[in-house]
């Protein structure tokens, strides 16, 4: 559907942008786009096509058919409940109406189009009703009305420089100029109005400026120039199929060739004129070739003819202007600002509403943030102290030991994921989530990763099998720690809903290039499966599957909700294929940055520079204050403890660090303002790198603080990471 949108979207826009020079392919091409919108889907597109085939339709003179389709366009908008879509239909309906033998009407519509338009602020549409207004008070008489609405139209097309529109507007403003025998501002603006059409290589809108020109040329009696441009106008509304354009050259003409005696001439392009107005219903041209017959057969004492087309004349004006018009204008101004004012009204009922929503909303993003971080510290603090002993006491531990230590690091490990799970999809739903990207020996993540689950899969009882691609580059630039979670998430699911048969991952190289390459991973299961109608909700967010096995199996009903949009955060999104009874296989492609190896250099820059560095630990719980002091002198690192944020200012003026390890929620006073007090206060350490150590997974988002940081380090401490990053300075 999304393609067959895009299809349908680019006729429609082509077709608009070609309207100017060739209007026999716009209506192909919109008749092409009509024939797509098969589907109830497409209603709005459909819609849309009709619009503007009505449009095309009336340039052509096909007035019936324009009403017709710009009808229908009315019903499909308001079904759609589209404001602006009904505004486009009802401004062709305008044209319609004011192009033939209903004024009223015309402006009616118009004025509901505009009022749409102006609180829209659609500055194109609001141009081109400004114009149209202003041909209807020219022609009824009203200049001064007529003058303000085509300067409005200027104004409107100069916001969003659409020199097409501006220039339009300068054509018939030129025309009321001529009236009051302003010639030469005619002249200056219409010569700005051909200069337009030139440049933007509008053709149709060419045909207009150039009979715009003839038209002065004719008031300053240059008449071998006028005919001249008159002709070309004809010219090339004849090839653009434009009969409101043609009809105004053909009348010009013969008017032209009634001034200077030449009556064949004038008679032979006036009945030319009036043959395409009778045919196409175009009364606003209609009426001035009839007074133009009337003078005519008056000059030449035609008693008959002269009577004749003068009750024609008559007839024709009174049919067109009438009483309820004149009301209809004189009321104009009035109507625009009580519906204005109306609109107004409820736009500003509507901001209340939204106002009042989004404080509602800022407060409950508050409570949900402050229990992101109260959950945060609270549960990630004791966390620390059972992740970092048992990989301190895994690196001495003995034989009969390791797998104890193992068992306890997996089920610490899993119970970070899960907490991870719940702790990251209110971070998401607050928008706080974003990539942390580091080089990464991707293998080497894999492999260790893989250790993890192949344990997982062994004690359920199945196979768990790990494939990576050889061809696939050494180090890109991942997060590793929302990379942990979306295969960790995808794994432990397979491995829960798989009894019996294997667990794979698969890990190749799709695309290569020269900085970046397109990596796929595929988790695969001979597990239960899922429903075919069920595909779509396991992605829903605390959604756990009411069927057969499922019902058995824990979780809190997140991990795939989490794992859907931490892989929408690398701009990609995750497939589902699934059997019910066979299994299912998960896969997403991500395109990766390629790094360089680093891990040596850190290594060496780590054993060679940290040694004797003196460090500041400010922690204000006992056992992770042990836990980190412990960790760092087996570093050879020279580490002072301070327990609160008090301490730790009092300290940095003493004693210069070579850095600050900081934790953030503590007694007294917290990280941020001493970390402020540090940087701006006078002592030793104002210069130095400051890293917030901290179970608290919202503490990096306070903007009022973290410009004084140099970085977070969350807890569970990551022992590596913790490495990098004082190796990295």
């Amino acid at each position: 559907m999304k393609e067959i949108r895009k299809k349908i979207n680019s006729l429609l826009d082509d077709s608009y942008s070609i309207r100017i020079n060739n209007l026999e392919e716009s209506l192909r091409l919109a008749n092409n786009a009509l024939d797509l919108c098969t589907e109830k889907e497409l209603d709005d597109l459909k819609a849309r096509s009709i619009s503007q085939l009505s449009l095309y339709h009336m340039i052509t003179g096909k007035y019936d058919e324009s009403f017709n389709l710009s009808q229908k366009c009315i019903q499909l908008y308001e079904k759609l409940q589209d404001e602006k879509g009904v505004a486009d239909a009802k401004y062709n309906l305008a044209g319609f109406y004011y192009k033939t033998n209903n004024f009223q009407m015309g402006v009616v519509y118009l004025i509901d189009a505009l009022i749409v338009y102006k609180t829209h602020n659609d500055y194109h549409n609001i141009s081109k009703c400004e114009k149209s207004l202003g041909t209807f008070y020219d022609f009824t008489g009203d200049e001064q009305k007529a003058i303000q609405s085509y300067k409005n139209a200027i104004k409107a097309a100069k916001k969003i420089n659409d020199l097409n529109l501006e220039s339009n507007a300068y054509n018939n403003l030129s025309g009321i100029y001529i009236k009051n025998n302003q010639i030469d501002l005619a002249q200056s603006i219409i010569k700005k109005s051909v200069e337009i059409k030139q440049k933007t290589k509008d053709f149709r809108g060419l045909g207009f400026a150039i009979y715009g020109r003839g038209k002065i040329f004719f008031a300053q009696k240059k008449y071998p120039e006028a005919i001249s441009d008159f002709i070309e106008a004809i010219s090339i509304h004849t090839q653009m199929g434009e009969k409101l354009g043609l009809v105004m050259a053909y009348t010009k003409l013969a008017k032209l060739y009634f001034e200077t005696y030449e009556i064949v001439a004038s008679k032979k392009y006036a009945t030319l004129g009036l043959e395409i107005c009778n045919s196409f219903n175009i009364s606003i041209i209609k009426i001035k070739l009839l007074h133009l017959f009337y003078s005519i057969y008056k000059a030449e004492n035609d008693l008959a003819k002269t009577l004749e087309y003068l009750e024609l004349y008559l007839n024709e004006k009174e049919s067109v202007l009438n009483t309820q018009n004149f009301k209809v204008i004189e009321n104009y101004d009035l109507l625009v600002r009580m519906q204005a004012m109306q609109k107004e009204a409820e736009f500003q009922k509507e901001k209340a509403i939204i106002i009042a929503k989004s404080n509602k909303a800022e407060q409950e993003a508050k409570i949900k943030q402050d229990f992101l971080s109260t959950m945060s510290h609270e549960i990630r603090t004791p966390l620390n102290a059972v992740t970092t002993i048992a990989t301190m006491l895994s690196e001495n531990s003995k034989i009969e030991d390791k797998s104890l230590i193992d068992s306890l690091k997996f089920s610490s490990n899993h119970l970070m994921q899960i907490i991870n799970n719940i702790l990251d999809y209110t971070k998401i739903d607050l928008g706080k989530m974003k990539l942390d990207l580091q080089s990464s020996k991707i293998k080497s993540y894999l492999e260790n990763f893989g250790k993890t689950y192949k344990i997982q899969a062994k004690e359920k009882g199945v196979e768990f099998k790990l494939k990576i691609d050889e061809a696939i580059f050494d180090y890109y630039f991942i997060d590793e720690t929302k990379m942990t979670q979306i295969l960790g998430n995808l794994l432990s699911n397979s491995i829960k809903f798989t009894d019996i048969g294997s667990i794979k991952l698969e890990v190749k190289l799709v695309k290569q290039a020269e900085s970046h390459d397109t990596i796929s991973f595929k988790v695969s299961d001979t597990g239960i499966g899922i429903e075919k109608e069920n595909l779509d909700k396991v992605f829903e967010s605390f959604s756990q599957l009411k069927s057969g096995i499922t019902r058995k199996k824990d979780g809190a009903g997140l991990g795939l909700s989490i794992t859907k949009k931490l892989i929408e955060l690398y701009e990609s999104e995750i497939k589902i294929q699934s059997i019910y009874g066979k299994g299912s296989a998960f896969s997403f492609e991500l395109k990766l940055k390629k790094s360089q190896n680093l891990e040596e250099n850190n290594q060496v820059n780590f054993k060679n520079e940290i040694d004797g560095i003196k460090v500041l630990l400010v922690e204000d719980n006992a056992i992770n204050a042990m836990i980190a002091l412990k960790l760092l002198s087996k570093w050879n690192i020279v580490t002072e403890h301070a327990k609160n944020g008090l301490e730790a200012t009092e300290k940095s003026q003493i004693t210069k660090y070579d850095y600050i390890l900081m934790d953030i929620h503590m007694p007294v006073l917290d990280g941020y303002e001493a970390t402020k007090n540090i940087r701006t206060l006078e002592n030793l350490n104002k210069e130095t790198p400051i890293f917030g150590l901290t179970a608290d997974i919202a503490a990096k988002d306070n903007a009022e603080y973290n410009f004084y940081f140099n970085d977070f380090l969350l807890k569970p401490l990551e022992i590596e990471k913790l490495k990098a990053v004082l190796s990295s300075l």
